[in-house]
């Protein structure tokens, strides 16, 4: 082989791991890229949209404590109530500020798949543990909600409700592709439960909820 042929072959990027690992072909169809792009996108605007209102209506909340919030609905329903806790603001700024940004990078990950960009090993990693730190922050918020302010925001229940299958659908992607080593194996079965997973999570939202108000369904509140 002439030496000019060689040094283009060398010089030739290699296969990002995770196409060294395992075939689009041999993938479940939702960690595949544009099915995978579009289920973030969606999760991500929605996520994004949620917390864009919160945003609004914590503006309109500091300029008047007073102001009732387009989701006020009774006393156990109430983004007004929900939004002077401190729970709201634990970083010492409030909480859907963090949604804007981070539900931003989701959506520019989602369109950069869907125009043919790919992105390194380490990339991937960074937004897993974005992912997953949101979905743990989105999980204490979830427990603080229901069992310490014991009023629901139904803005915030919509980012809980695209948290869950973005996290578990990072998390197949990055398994399935080799980014998070797993046996191949438990990488098959992760990526043919993964719809099973996000509704027995959906479940298991719903089951909190219903018994953490169970006094209100029943209609022993008091209102």
């Amino acid at each position: 082989m002439p030496s000019t042929a060689r040094e283009n072959l060398a010089n030739q990027p290699s296969a990002p791991v995770e196409d060294a690992v395992t075939q689009p072909s041999s993938l479940p169809k939702t960690v595949r890229d544009k099915p995978f792009a579009w289920l973030l996108l969606v999760t991500g605007v929605i996520g994004w949209l949620a917390s864009g209102a919160l945003v609004l209506e914590k503006l309109e909340v500091l300029k008047d404590p007073n102001h009732i919030t387009v989701c006020d609905v009774n006393p156990w329903v109430s983004c007004g109530t929900v939004m002077q806790t401190a729970q709201s603001s634990v970083f010492g700024f409030p909480n859907m500020f963090i949604g804007i940004v981070a539900f931003a990078v989701i959506i520019t990950t989602a369109m950069g798949i869907l125009a043919g960009a790919r992105f390194s090993r380490g990339y991937w990693l960074g937004l897993q543990a974005g992912v997953t730190l949101g979905f743990a922050f989105v999980v204490w918020l979830w427990s603080q909600a229901l069992y310490v302010i014991n009023v629901l925001c139904p803005f915030c229940m919509v980012v809980w409700a695209v948290m869950i299958p973005m996290f578990v659908w990072v998390t197949i992607r990055n398994i399935t592709h080799g980014v998070i080593k797993a046996p191949p194996a438990l990488a098959k079965l992760l990526g043919d439960s993964g719809w099973i997973i996000v509704a027995l999570l959906y479940v298991a939202v719903i089951a909190t909820i219903f018994f953490a108000f169970i006094h209100v369904f029943a209609g022993t509140s008091g209102y």
